[in-house]
């Protein structure tokens, strides 16, 4: 049995990778703020609960550790927000973007690793990252910062577990421009938060946006295809399309 955790995943990539890997056979569980289409397996808590989140985790391994075959954690959740110039920045949207995007990853990648060490099976973590943590965009320090963050972290991971008898393979890879709620609310910015404003409107516009579907089904089919003991750990799924 395939086992899939998912942060996030009641919108978006998240709620589509839920979808889909259910579709094709997996037992998958999900963690979300919210569950509006009443999904099974979803388990409803603030991603920034780190002790509660790696307890939730902990105990879908425990529950599965005898006749799994695999284990994947993908890391999904993540804000845009804040959007704008550094010495505008809002103190509480700061702190809500770094534990989000950056620290709730952390946490559980650690609880993880930790859970699994004596399981022999595949084990994965993909972390959903970003153009943005390999570019600088004026308006978005906070989020090219924790992706950023979460793609050095695990490039940190991967040289460790190549000491693990039975290893994690760990990969960040940027999904590419999609059309979801977080495009929406770059596109409600101003031109003073983001100069980049105008660019990502005509995306929408020109039709340039990748479906959540669509960008689920290759996200898929990465993980499935992919050793990701062997393979980069910073990855782009546009090069794998």
């Amino acid at each position: 049995m395939e086992i899939i955790i998912i942060t996030g995943a009641s919108k978006g990539i998240g709620q589509e990778l839920y979808k889909q890997f259910t579709e094709s056979g997996a037992m998958v569980y999900g963690l979300a703020r919210t569950n509006p289409d009443r999904l099974q397996r979803m388990e409803e808590v603030d991603i920034t609960d780190f002790g509660k989140t790696s307890n939730i985790v902990k105990t879908i391994i425990h529950r599965h550790m005898d006749e799994a075959k695999s284990f994947t954690l993908i890391n999904n959740a993540g804000v845009i927000d804040p959007i704008d110039m550094v010495g505008s920045l809002d103190s509480e949207e700061i702190e809500k973007a770094v534990k989000v995007n950056l620290t709730a990853p952390i946490h559980l990648i650690n609880t993880f690793i930790a859970t699994l060490v004596d399981f022999s099976g595949e084990k994965k973590v993909l972390n959903i990252s970003s153009g943005a943590g390999r570019n600088a965009y004026e308006g978005w320090s906070i989020y090219c910062t924790t992706k950023a963050g979460l793609d050095h972290f695990s490039r940190v991971v991967a040289l460790e577990q190549q000491q693990s008898e039975n290893p994690v393979g760990i990969v960040s890879i940027a999904p590419g421009i999609i059309d979801t709620g977080m495009q929406e609310t770059i596109r409600s910015s101003s031109e003073e938060q983001f100069p980049h404003l105008e660019k990502f409107i005509a995306y929408k516009e020109q039709g340039q946006l990748s479906s959540a579907a669509e960008t689920a089904s290759k996200l898929l089919k990465f993980i499935n295809k992919t050793n990701f003991i062997e393979t980069e750990t910073i990855a782009d799924i546009r090069h794998f399309s």
